[in-house]
């Protein structure tokens, strides 16, 4: 959503960018058998560009192997407001407005995502120590890795070795690790203040 605040000519150059590359890369995922999706609010894109994502979605639709998601015109609190009024309108629609409780699950499964997994991994590319408003409720328990590559520059070297750093690491959910290891010492004292 932040790159329409962009000069003007720098947004058309990235719409022809996307309406070039969805014709050049259409055969190989069509090839590879990958479901292209798009999160987002597609229905402010300009109609050149609209109408290739939809051709392209549309023509992968039944693909069954790896799906890739795009976001595009995607910023991650706009995701979780829409995602709100879904469930309010759904609500209003119902008749039910009145005694509504949300709950995550209503949330997850109104998100531009729903039905999806969350992510396990998210590559940070440039070295910015930021998730830039992007899957903000998907990544709450994601693995972070932050790479010095910048994202054009970024090859599949980068890419396994993040998976390879990705592999190492302990997944708790938020709780207790699966080592069996012994707590460290300070966590014996009242409130970390040494013993006498």
């Amino acid at each position: 959503m932040e790159n329409w605040k962009r000069p003007r000519s720098e947004v058309d150059t990235l719409w022809r960018l996307l309406r070039y590359y969805l014709k050049v890369e259409l055969p190989r995922l069509m090839r590879n058998n990958i479901r292209l999706t798009v999160i987002g609010r597609v229905e402010s894109l300009p109609a050149a560009a609209r109408e290739e994502l939809e051709t392209a979605v549309e023509r992968t639709a039944r693909n069954t192997g790896l799906r890739v998601n795009l976001a595009i015109n995607y910023g991650g609190r706009t995701e979780l407001v829409d995602a709100v009024n879904r469930i309010l309108e759904e609500a209003r629609r119902k008749g039910t407005l009145q005694k509504l409780s949300v709950d995550e699950d209503m949330v997850s499964t109104n998100l531009y995502t729903g039905g999806q997994p969350d992510p396990d991994l998210l590559i940070r590319t440039s070295g910015e120590m930021r998730i830039s408003n992007f899957l903000l409720w998907q990544i709450a328990y994601a693995e972070l890795y932050v790479t010095e590559t910048y994202w054009p520059d970024f090859k599949r070297i980068d890419f396994l070795r993040a998976v390879v750093e990705y592999q190492k690491r302990d997944r708790r959910f938020g709780g207790l690790t699966n080592r069996t290891s012994k707590p460290a010492e300070w966590m014996d004292e009242p409130l970390g203040v040494p013993a006498p």
